[in-house]
């Protein structure tokens, strides 16, 4: 409001300013005199003033046109004058409208459309690194790749669109499953942008798939030093690399080396159930127990699982079945109620041929969980404490269609694994791989090392031999609930097999 004051106070003076000076010009003598082919004029103080001012006028558009005269001219040779700015900012003009509505139409799904605006917008703006975008997404988008395909490569020729078209090109090739393609392409396209968030998973996808381990590690280390991983994560991913690079190693000679890289990924992450394994075989390769049990008992802690159960069973595999209850009781006693734990004593006893005890370890799993592998025991259980064959064979047959307990679950596709590995080996995903219960159990009995079947074949023929001393490193076979007898048994006696 005070700004707006001052400006018409300025202006009332300036008024006043004006026309106290015309008044004083009219009032005054004098003026100018002017002969002009012999006539003489002669003009007042006011009039020689809006002579003055006339006549500087004039001489401002006679510059003027003879400016406008040369910029014809100048144009009518071919220099850029600014008549031709002049079409040249209305050629931009609609150039820019016809690329926002390439950028509309592209946002809103019409392919086709967008790369009409995209070509006209070229038409008038000749500036590919924007056009040539769009008319790539567009092509995409309609499904003409190799209209895309050839954009992209046009976008390689421009050190400021480069990226663009390498990162296009990956993906043209992630889509048509040229992974060792777009593995170059990647590799390209991080060393252009080694920050790239997308670039850098991509590149270390697909080194893991290749098992270029050592590469991926090389990622993983630009990934911690960018800021687009925690140093957590990067600890745990860089020890499953690790770890993979170890189990990749076959050569005998290497072995050594295999160890000591597992031991390194164990220190990295203890929890990591694999690692830990594979570190304390290698300890035990190397005569060192008293590591490989202090390895085996802080993964324990983590997390029970049947492979650590193996790999303590690996340090003193020539000892009777008394003597391993024994000593697997600085394991048991870690996680006394954990599943694992239990399931794991109730087979040690098998093995001894304690069944009460046995029955006792497994509690109130058959109420609570009754998976495969709990039935199994307790058919076991029941062979061995002398019960009917079809009190044996009822247990069999629940576990024929009883879930399958704890196996590797996949935490993005929820596929299940048998064996632990880096990448799923359906959605490619790295590092997703968790022991837990699979959403949807499957039907068929398990058998190997995921049971840990230490017993329950030699309890088959318990009546006719001696029961064998088993070793839970070395998986036993699984019942025969498959036979054709076992079959026609529980067809024709399904209340006694319920």
């Amino acid at each position: 409001m005070l700004w707006s004051l001052i400006k018409i106070v300025v202006f009332v003076a300036l008024v006043a300013a004006l026309t106290l000076g015309a008044g004083y010009l009219m009032e005054s003598s004098g003026g100018v005199q002017i002969t002009v082919a012999g006539t003489e004029y002669t003009l007042g103080p006011l009039q020689s003033v809006i002579a003055a001012t006339v006549l500087v006028v004039l001489v401002w558009l006679f510059f003027k046109v003879f400016g406008l005269v040369i910029a014809v001219l100048k144009w009518i040779n071919g220099d850029e004058t600014a008549l031709s700015r002049y079409f040249d900012r209305n050629r931009e003009r609609k150039g820019f409208q016809a690329l926002s509505e390439g950028l509309m139409a592209l946002a809103s799904g019409e392919g086709r459309l967008a790369m009409a605006k995209a070509t006209k917008a070229d038409k008038y703006l000749n500036r590919p690194d924007l056009t040539n975008l769009i008319t790539a997404q567009a092509a995409e988008m309609v499904g003409d790749t190799k209209k895309a395909e050839e954009v992209y490569k046009r976008l390689l020729k421009d050190e400021n669109t480069r990226f663009v078209g390498v990162r296009g090109l990956m993906k043209q090739k992630l889509a048509t499953g040229d992974t060792d393609t777009a593995l170059k392409l990647a590799e390209r396209a991080f060393a252009i942008k080694p920050k790239h968030v997308e670039v850098q998973d991509t590149l270390l996808r697909l080194q893991a798939e290749s098992s270029d381990w050592v590469g991926a590690r090389k990622t993983l280390e630009t990934k911690l030093k960018t800021g687009t991983l925690p140093r957590d994560v990067f600890k745990r991913r860089d020890a499953v690399l690790a770890l993979s690079e170890a189990q990749e190693i076959k050569d005998d000679a290497a072995s050594a080396a295999a160890a000591e890289a597992a031991i390194k990924a164990n220190k990295a992450s203890p929890d990591l159930i694999p690692a830990a394994a594979m570190a304390a075989k290698g300890y035990i390769a190397q005569n060192r127990k008293k590591n490989a049990i202090r390895i085996l008992k802080k993964a324990w802690e983590v997390h029970p699982h049947p492979d650590l159960a193996a790999a303590f069973a690996a340090i003193e595999p020539n000892e009777t079945p008394e003597q391993r209850v024994k000593r697997f009781t600085a394991l048991t006693s870690i996680k006394p109620e954990h599943r694992e734990t239990r399931l794991l004593k109730a087979e040690l006893n098998l093995a001894a041929e304690n069944f009460p005890e046995a029955r006792r370890a497994l509690g109130d799993l058959m109420e609570s969980d009754p998976d495969a592998r709990v039935l199994a025991i307790m058919a076991a259980i029941e062979k061995g404490e002398g019960a009917a064959d079809a009190v044996v064979r009822g247990f069999l047959a629940k576990a024929l269609t009883a879930p399958r307990g704890p196996q590797w679950v996949c935490d993005n596709c929820h596929t299940i694994h048998a064996e632990w590995t880096p990448l799923c080996s359906n959605c490619g995903a790295f590092d997703t791989l968790s022991w837990t219960k699979p959403p949807q159990s499957e039907v068929v009995l398990p058998a190997g090392a995921e049971m840990l079947p230490l017993i329950v074949g030699a309890i088959e023929d318990h009546s006719k031999a001696p029961v064998p001393v088993a070793d839970p490193a070395k998986p036993a076979p699984a019942p025969e609930m498959t036979e054709p007898e076992d079959a026609e048994v529980i067809d024709a006696e399904p209340e006694r097999a319920k």
